[in-house]
């Protein structure tokens, strides 16, 4: 995409990445060194969880995470079908079953009635997101899954820095999944992290990970057959400089927000930023407009073609998971999951990141808002 596109996401690097990335290119190792070991123990420290997992994806992440609880065929696992990072495409890859259940139509994350609803026998886990980095109901989650006698694996692929009930995201589910691809606030390119507190999980985690020089010579360590999905000393290296300038990169996104915030204070028939009680802090992976009922979503395809048109990049935020082909020739279809459905047609993620200037997101607003016109009068869906 040329340069002087508005991109939907652009990383935040300084000279401290660069610096970090050419120690590491110097180093005797670039591959599973100190450098990753430090990232994942910072990482750990700032979630207060007892263990964190490098790993090379959010998804990977999390059918790590399934096989380390012995999930897979025949068994099931609740989840939503809406999000971003569709990390749930994990319990497809492990051989289980994914039974989607509708959201909270405000939050946009996987509803606690509504998951409780869809367990069976053979549920083992629910898996739920931080959509768009707004916390989950992780009080009313973590009572189903007691209540059930199932893990609660957290997806927190976008929600970096989100706070619920004074404690961040990540430190709710049983093992939490993070993913720095972008547009992550921490980005490393590729890269996630799996944390948990459980000990004997983060041994079976690193086991599964990838073989260790220590393993060439054992005829047992493919009994339950590793993979090799870990990260590189280049990958730690720029992740421990990101995570040393976290709070700077969401505060400079914060001030991004802000300026979306006062231009779409005139954008009628859009439904508002919305934080549900208990969330201390949210911090928006993109920023997303939510139209209006009369907008269709071939309306809003049209409208992301005209912010093209004026060098905008921009995109339908999700297309779930029970609209696509591999899960619907298991069933489902559309109708099924309306809230899903009805955010799903109308939500469009904006260009986001710490680029973006006041004159910039002015731009933005003010062409989508043309676009909305020609395309049809919105209606408040709230």
């Amino acid at each position: 995409m040329p340069e002087d596109w508005l991109q939907l996401s652009d990383p935040d690097v300084t000279e401290v990445e660069v610096e970090l990335v050419t120690r590491a290119l110097h180093g005797a190792r670039l591959s599973g060194g100190p450098l990753v070991e430090a990232f994942e123990q910072r990482f750990a420290a700032l979630l207060g969880r007892r263990h964190a997992v490098a790993v090379a994806s959010g998804t990977i992440g999390t059918w790590l995470a399934l096989r380390a609880l012995g999930i897979g065929p025949g068994d099931e696992v609740v989840a939503s079908p809406y999000g971003w990072h569709q990390v749930m495409h994990a319990v497809t890859l492990a051989g289980a079953r994914l039974v989607f259940a509708d959201i909270d139509y405000w939050t946009g994350c996987l509803d606690a009635t509504r998951a409780a609803a869809q367990v069976t026998p053979a549920t083992k886990a629910i898996l739920a997101g931080n959509v768009n980095g707004h916390p989950a109901a992780w009080e009313a989650l973590r009572a189903v899954a007691d209540g059930h006698g199932l893990k609660l694996i957290e997806d927190s692929t976008e929600a970096i820095g989100s706070r619920y009930l004074g404690r961040p995201v990540g430190s709710f589910g049983d093992l939490s999944v993070f993913d720095f691809s972008q547009p992550s606030a921490l980005c490393c390119g590729e890269g996630g992290m799996v944390v948990t507190d459980d000990d004997a999980l983060a041994a079976e985690l690193r086991y599964l990970r990838s073989r260790a020089l220590a393993d060439r010579r054992s005829v047992s360590v493919g009994s339950r057959v590793p993979l090799q999905c870990g990260v590189s000393e280049l990958t730690a290296s720029l992740g421990l400089a990101q995570l040393a300038r976290l709070p700077q990169l969401l505060d400079k996104r914060k001030a991004v927000e802000a300026l979306y915030l006062e231009q779409v204070q005139t954008f009628e028939g859009i439904k508002p930023p919305y934080i549900r009680p208990g969330v201390d802090e949210v911090h928006w992976m993109l920023y997303v407009v939510h139209l209006g009922k009369r907008f269709t979503a071939s309306a809003c395809d049209q409208i992301v073609e005209d912010l093209a048109e004026a060098m905008i990049e921009s995109a339908l935020y999700c297309q779930p998971l029970h609209q696509q082909f591999h899960y619907q020739r298991q069933g489902w279809r559309r109708g099924q999951l309306p809230l899903v459905e009805r955010i799903a047609d109308r939500a469009i993620a904006l260009p986001f990141h710490a680029h973006l200037t006041s004159d910039h997101v002015r731009f933005i607003v003010k062409t989508m808002k043309d676009s909305t016109v020609n395309v049809g009068a919105g209606a408040a869906i709230y």
